[in-house]
């Protein structure tokens, strides 16, 4: 073998493997923001519709609205799609306040036009009123 036949291929083989390592830990990354508005939404959702059941308050709205109110404390007020379910649902005969939220996920890429939508539902049987 020539000497000097792989001078210049650590550089190379650098940019090529630390280009690959940059793009899995970003993609990690967004992965873990992915999950934590997910699960930041899934909680709100589930605490406005225990709010909107409690017999002192018995108004499913009032349970979106408290929604609302902590998914913009926690992510910020473009993610608050809190609403109620129009359905009604009922459990064995008991009425459930059902809350609906929705947002669309952040992307690290800001070139990308728009990230996917999640959505999830949070669920409470209403308490009787005195």
């Amino acid at each position: 073998m020539p000497a000097g036949g792989e001078r210049g291929s650590a550089p190379v083989d650098f940019v090529l493997v630390g280009s690959l390592v940059s793009l899995l830990f970003l993609a990690l990354v967004q992965l873990g923001i992915d999950y934590h508005v997910r699960n930041v939404l899934a909680a709100c959702a589930a605490d406005g519709a225990r709010y909107g059941a409690n017999a002192d308050i018995a108004d499913p709205a009032a349970g979106a609205a408290r929604a609302n109110d902590e998914i913009t404390q926690a992510l910020g007020s473009s993610y608050a799609h809190a609403a109620v379910s129009p359905q009604v649902a009922t459990d064995d005969g008991a009425p459930v306040v059902t809350i609906l939220a929705s947002a669309r996920l952040p992307l690290i890429a800001w070139f990308l036009p728009h990230g996917p939508t999640v959505h999830v539902t949070g669920h409470a049987i209403a308490e009787p009123t005195p």
